[in-house]
C-alpha cells in the first residue's frame, strides 16, 4: 500500500457523512467509509478506498472520519479509561453505532483494535493483505543509532501504552523502566524527540510507521528471534466491518480480501477469544507460513528479481500445502511468570484456522496461562475501581 503523510489528507471537519445520493453517472449510491480521525487511520481508509476503486471504478466512495472515544482522552492509561473492561470498544463504539444506523457502509479498522466478539448484526466483511506485523523500537536522537533494546542503558525509560509490550520487555530486560505513552504516531514521536524527553526509546507498530512513510525511524524490528517480542493479535492487518445482512458490500469486499492473512489472523483471534483477552492483556503471537518461499514474519511472499532488477513472476506453492506456524506467549504484568507454546499445522480454511487457535489456547491454559490472565483481570478491575473512587472523591 502506498504511504502518505498527514499533509496529503484533505479531511473535512464534518465527521458525519452527507445523506447518500445516487450518482447521476453510475446510478449507484455512494459507499461511505468510516474511520477514526487520526492521520494514520485516514491513510488506511484511503488505501481501502483505492483498492475498492480499482475493483469498482464505477462507484463513488466517501471517507467519513469520526472521533472515537479512545481518541478524545489521550492521557488516561487505557486500563483506567476502559474501567477494567475490554478497551477495544474505545476505538469502535461510535463507528459501529453509525454503521448500524446506516450512516456508514463499512468501517476500516486496525484488526488488532477490534474486539473478538462483534455486535450481533455486524460482522467482519474482509481482512486485507497484512503489512509488517512486528513491533518496532524507535530510539531517541540522543542515542547511538546502533542501539538495540538489549543494549539500552541501564534505567532507560521506554514509552508505550501497551501492557503486552511492557510485560514481555520486563521479562527479558529487567534493567529497563517504562512509562505510559499515548497519542497518535506523530504525537508519540514528538514526545520522544523533545529536548527534555524522559524517553530513551518508544515501541510502535512497524505497520503504522511504514504506512506513514516513517520506516526510516525504525531502529530495530522486534520478533521472537530478534529482541524476544511477539506481536499483538491482528497487528498489521486492516479489517473491514459491515452489516451482517449487507450482501452487496460483502460481495464487493470479496474482490480485495486476502486469504493468506485471513487464515493467519483468524487463528490469532480464535486464540485470543478462547483466552478471553482484551487489547490490554499481555498475549503475544507470531504467525508465519512454512513450505513456501522464505518469508519475513507475517509478510507476503517476496518476488524474485532477474539480473535487470525486474520482478520475476513465480508461482507460490498452494496455500493449502503450507503450514501455518503459530508461536504464542502469555506473560504476567511484572514479567516474572510466563507460558509459551509453538506449533504448526496445515489449515485449509478459516474454520480450520480457528480450530488451531482454540486448540492452542487450551494447551496454554493447561500450562497455567489461565491463572496468569485471571490475576491480571483482578488487578485491572481493582485499579479501575480505585481510580473511579479517586475521581468521585474529587468531584
Amino acid at each position: 500500500m502506498a504511504s502518505a503523510t498527514a499533509s496529503d489528507l484533505q479531511t473535512s471537519p464534518q465527521s458525519v457523512p452527507a445523506p447518500a445520493t445516487t450518482s447521476a453517472s453510475t446510478q449507484f449510491p455512494p459507499i461511505n467509509i468510516g474511520t477514526r480521525r487520526s492521520a494514520l487511520a485516514q491513510i488506511q481508509a484511503r488505501a481501502v478506498e483505492e483498492a475498492l476503486k480499482k475493483a469498482f471504478p464505477d462507484r463513488i466512495f466517501n471517507i467519513c472520519p469520526v472521533l472515537a472515544q479512545g481518541d478524545k482522552d489521550k492521557v488516561t492509561p487505557l486500563q483506567q479509561l476502559s474501567q477494567g473492561e475490554n478497551a477495544k470498544s474505545l476505538w469502535t463504539g461510535e463507528l459501529e453505532a453509525m454503521l448500524e444506523a446506516g450512516e456508514l457502509s463499512l468501517i476500516v479498522h486496525c484488526l488488532k483494535d477490534m474486539p473478538t466478539q462483534l455486535p450481533d448484526n455486524l460482522t467482519l466483511g474482509a481482512i486485507l493483505e497484512r503489512e509488517d506485523p512486528r513491533d518496532a523500537l524507535v530510539l531517541s536522537p540522543k542515542l547511538p543509532k546502533d542501539t538495540t533494546v538489549a543494549t539500552l542503558p541501564h534505567g532507560s525509560v521506554v514509552g508505550t501504552s501497551s501492557v503486552r509490550r511492557v510485560a514481555q520487555l520486563r521479562r527479558l530486560y529487567p534493567h529497563l523502566k517504562f512509562d505510559n505513552l499515548r497519542g497518535n504516531v506523530g504525537t508519540r514521536l514528538g514526545k520522544l524527540d523533545a529536548e527534555d524527553s524522559p524517553f530513551a526509546a518508544i515501541i510502535l507498530a512497524a505497520a503504522g510507521l511504514k504506512r506513514m512513510g516513517l520506516d526510516s525511524r525504525v531502529s530495530q524490528y522486534l520478533s521472537k528471534d530478534n529482541g524476544g517480542m511477539l506481536f499483538a493479535v491482528g497487528q498489521g492487518a486492516l479489517a473491514i466491518e459491515i452489516r451482517k445482512n449487507d450482501e452487496v458490500i460483502k460481495g464487493m469486499l470479496g474482490k480485495i480480501r486476502c486469504e493468506r492473512t485471513t487464515r493467519a489472523t483468524s487463528a490469532e483471534r480464535a486464540l485470543l477469544r478462547a483466552l478471553e483477552g482484551g487489547c490490554s492483556v499481555p498475549i503475544g503471537v507470531e504467525t508465519s507460513w512454512r513450505g513456501g518461499k522464505t518469508l519475513s514474519v507475517g509478510a507476503q511472499p517476496a518476488k524474485d528479481y532477474d539480473k535487470h532488477g525486474d520482478a520475476v513472476e513465480e508461482a507460490e506453492p498452494n496455500l493449502d500445502d503450507q503450514e501455518l506456524v503459530l508461536k504464542t506467549l502469555v506473560v504476567s504484568v511484572d514479567g516474572k511468570e510466563f507460558v509459551e507454546y509453538e506449533t504448526a499445522r496445515k489449515v485449509h480454511s478459516v474454520e480450520e484456522a480457528e480450530v488451531l487457535g482454540t486448540d492452542v489456547a487450551k494447551i496454554l491454559k493447561d500450562k497455567g496461562a489461565d491463572k496468569i490472565l485471571e490475576a491480571i483481570k483482578h488487578e485491572k478491575q481493582w485499579a479501575a475501581k480505585k481510580e473511579l473512587e479517586k475521581i468521585e472523591a474529587g468531584s
